[in-house]
């Protein structure tokens, strides 16, 4: 097998030739697949839509979690779970196996601006111990790691604006809420990364390191890629999440799946989308079940309708895809 040079026995033109080769990488605008995979419930607890993203070469997106259209219209936000129409009534679902764990909740990170807290429940669905650090602190048996960002005035406690679940690859996001909500709710979950079918989907993940200056998480998955997520802002606008993967995504394979809840128009997590199918395009919308296919430079899972289910939870947004090119 021939061998890469030394560095110090690179002469000045092989040194160029090194330079001109990696000038001609770079990063292009794209767009993606997204398949409506979803399936009919009538259980407002269940996570029957599922969202697949597809897309050859992706490096980098954006998602974000927005305010509802309809957010000042809202008179009474309804966050109470509904099991009426649901064969479980909030313990674990029955088809999920069950994995004991020793419950607590360690601080991680205590910041001027970011709490990082991981959490460990005392069952989970699955086995899965992923190794979690945070500078010096660290565990490997953590389901959620939550980020609680701090208000500005010293009379208000730290809110949480985002999720992730290491076991099974599950993110959640809102951005914070307006003050009439109180905590605020989530609705959509995603998968970012290379997504894989459990009985459901997931990403499986090797470890995770977290970064708090500025605040980012780097992922290494079971496969031996990787993803940079850098937590690129915290509002009452929008929580907003630079994901950049290693390697460049394959289409065969799913880079990003949002998992949701519709059961009508007027009961669901996410009942319509909004996309762009190219960049100089003008924006489409249709319910959700109208769609089966479509080809995006971005897209909006959202409501325009307000839900009796978890009123004022956010719709959230892939965008800003690139795709690795060489001129």
């Amino acid at each position: 097998m021939a061998r890469s040079p030394h560095p110090r026995l690179l002469g000045a033109s092989g040194i160029a030739a090194l330079a001109l080769s990696a000038s001609t990488a770079f990063a292009a605008p794209a767009t993606v697949t997204v398949e409506n995979k979803t399936r009919p419930t009538a259980c407002a607890e269940e996570d029957n839509v599922s969202m697949v993203l597809r897309g050859q070469r992706i490096t980098n997106f954006r998602v974000e979690a927005l305010q509802p259209s309809y957010i000042d219209k809202i008179e009474k936000d309804v966050t109470a779970p509904d099991f009426s129409a649901c064969n479980f009534d909030g313990g674990a679902h029955p088809t999920d196996p069950s994995f004991k764990f020793k419950q607590r909740r360690v601080v991680l990170y205590d910041g001027p601006q970011w709490m990082i807290v991981g959490m460990t429940l005392p069952s989970f669905w699955r086995p899965n111990r992923v190794p979690v650090r945070v500078g010096a602190r660290s565990g490997n048996d953590f389901h959620l790691v939550q980020v609680f960002a701090k208000a500005t005035q010293q009379d208000k406690k730290p809110m949480e604006a985002l999720v992730l679940y290491p076991a099974d690859g599950y993110w959640r996001l809102k951005p914070l809420p307006l003050p009439r909500f109180g905590d605020g709710v989530y609705g959509s979950s995603f998968l970012m990364g290379p997504v894989q079918d459990a009985g459901r989907p997931v990403v499986n993940i090797s470890s995770i390191s977290i970064q708090t200056q500025p605040l980012s998480f780097r992922l290494r998955f079971a496969n031996g890629g990787s993803a940079s997520v850098r937590v690129a802002e915290i509002s009452q606008a929008r929580t907003a999440l630079d994901v950049s993967l290693h390697p460049p995504t394959q289409k065969s394979q799913p880079f990003a799946v949002l998992r949701s809840m519709f059961v009508s128009v007027d009961n669901a997590d996410v009942s319509e989308l909004t996309w762009q199918s190219a960049h100089s395009a003008a924006a489409e919308t249709k319910p959700l079940p109208e769609i089966s296919s479509i080809e995006a430079a971005q897209v909006r899972f959202a409501r325009t309708t307000p839900s009796r289910h978890n009123t004022s939870a956010p719709d959230i947004r892939f965008s800003d895809f690139e795709t690795a090119r060489r001129h």
